[in-house]
C-alpha cells in the first residue's frame, strides 16, 4: 500500500540546554544543572516527530558545513526521514539554541538562525519537487517568511494540504493565512495573530473564528495541560482534553503534537482520533528531558494508548 507522502519545510538547531530553579534576572548569575545538547529547531523537531510516528517524509532544511550539521543529518536518516532535501551551506554554522528549563519546567530560548536562514527562495526552488509530490506540507516559522510564503502557494498549486504551526509568535500576511488549511498556534501565538487573549473558552472561540474568516478550515489552537481547542468552519468549537501526566520538561511538546498530528490525519484519521494520537505523543515528550531526545516511537505511543482505553 503507497504511504501518504508528507513533506516538512523548517529549522534544524543545536539546542544547549541547562536546567535552574528559576530563570535569572538581568544581571544575575545562577547556578544550573543537567546541562546537556541535542538536536533541536522547530522544523527538525516536527520532522522527527512525524518519521518516528511512521510517516513517509522528506524534509527540506539547511545545516553548516560543520561537526554538528553532520551528525544532524545521520541523526535526522536513522529517525526515518528522507535527507536528500536538506543542504549543506557553506561558510555557515548550523543553527543553534540557548535554552534555559526552570523548575516548573518552562523555558526561555535565545536563537542564532545560522544555516536557517539560508533556506531561501532561492534554495527552495531546487527542493520544490518535494512539495509537488506531497500530499501534505507542514510549516514552522524558524526560516525566512519569503520562503514558508513560497513553499504554501507551491503547495496550494498542486493541492497538497498545508499546515502551519505559526511558531514562533510573530506577524504574518493574510496571502499567507489564507493558503492554510490547517494552523496550530499556542495561546500565545493565538492571540498575536488575531489580537483577541485566549485565556478561556470564549476567547479561544472568537480568535479561532477570526482565523475561519481569514480562510483557514481548521483550527487547533494548543492549550498546554488542558488539550487544545478544535474549531472547524461551520461547527461548533469544542476542547480537546489531553492526558494527565507530569511534565519534566515542555521543550518540543508542540512540535511533538504537530508532527504526529500531521501523521494521524495522512494515516487516514478522523480530526479528533488524528488530535487523541498527537496528544498521546506530546504526553510522552514532556516527561523526559530535551527536544529530540523527548520524542517517542510509534511503539511508545500505541501502547500509551492501549494503557487509556
Amino acid at each position: 500500500m503507497n504511504r501518504a507522502k508528507l513533506a516538512v519545510m523548517g529549522s534544524i538547531n543545536v539546542d544547549h540546554i541547562l536546567n535552574l530553579k528559576a530563570f535569572p534576572q538581568p544581571g544575575e548569575t545562577v547556578q544550573g544543572k543537567q546541562y546537556q545538547v541535542a538536536f533541536g529547531g522547530k522544523g527538525a523537531n516536527q520532522a522527527v516527530a512525524a518519521g518516528r510516528c511512521g510517516a513517509d517524509i522528506t524534509f527540506i532544511a539547511c545545516v553548516g558545513r560543520d561537526d554538528s550539521g553532520e551528525r544532524v543529518r545521520q541523526q535526522l536518516a536513522k529517525d526515518n526521514i528522507n535527507t536528500s532535501s536538506v543542504g549543506v551551506i557553506e561558510g555557515e554554522t548550523t543553527g543553534v539554541a540557548l535554552i534555559f528549563v526552570n523548575q516548573q519546567g518552562e523555558n526561555v530560548i535565545g536563537i542564532s538562525a545560522g544555516a536557517n536562514g539560508a533556506l531561501t527562495p532561492e534554495y527552495f526552488r531546487n527542493h520544490e519537487h518535494v512539495i509537488k509530490e506531497a500530499d501534505a506540507l507542514l510549516l514552522q516559522l524558524e526560516t525566512p517568511l519569503n520562503t514558508v510564503q513560497l513553499a504554501a502557494e507551491t503547495a496550494k498549486n498542486h493541492n497538497t494540504k498545508v499546515i502551519l504551526n505559526p511558531a514562533p509568535a510573530q506577524k504574518i500576511s493574510d496571502k499567507l493565512l489564507s493558503l492554510v488549511d490547517i494552523i496550530t498556534p499556542n495561546e500565545t501565538e493565538a492571540e498575536y495573530l488575531t489580537g483577541i487573549a485566549v485565556t478561556d473558552e470564549t476567547g479561544a472561540g472568537k480568535a479561532a473564528q477570526h482565523l475561519h474568516d481569514k480562510g483557514i478550515e481548521t483550527v487547533i489552537i494548543t492549550l498546554g495541560g488542558r488539550g487544545v481547542w478544535l474549531s472547524e468552519k461551520g461547527k461548533a468549537g469544542k476542547i480537546v482534553p489531553g492526558f494527565n501526566v507530569k511534565a519534566i520538561d515542555t521543550i518540543a511538546a508542540g512540535d511533538t503534537f504537530n508532527g504526529a498530528l500531521v501523521t494521524g490525519l495522512l494515516e487516514g484519521k478522523a480530526i479528533l482520533p488524528a488530535i487523541r494520537f498527537a496528544h498521546a505523543a506530546a504526553a510522552i515528550a514532556v516527561t523526559r528531558h530535551g527536544a529530540q531526545p523527548s520524542v517517542p516511537w510509534r511503539n511508545e505511543i500505541d501502547a500509551f494508548l492501549a494503557e487509556q482505553d
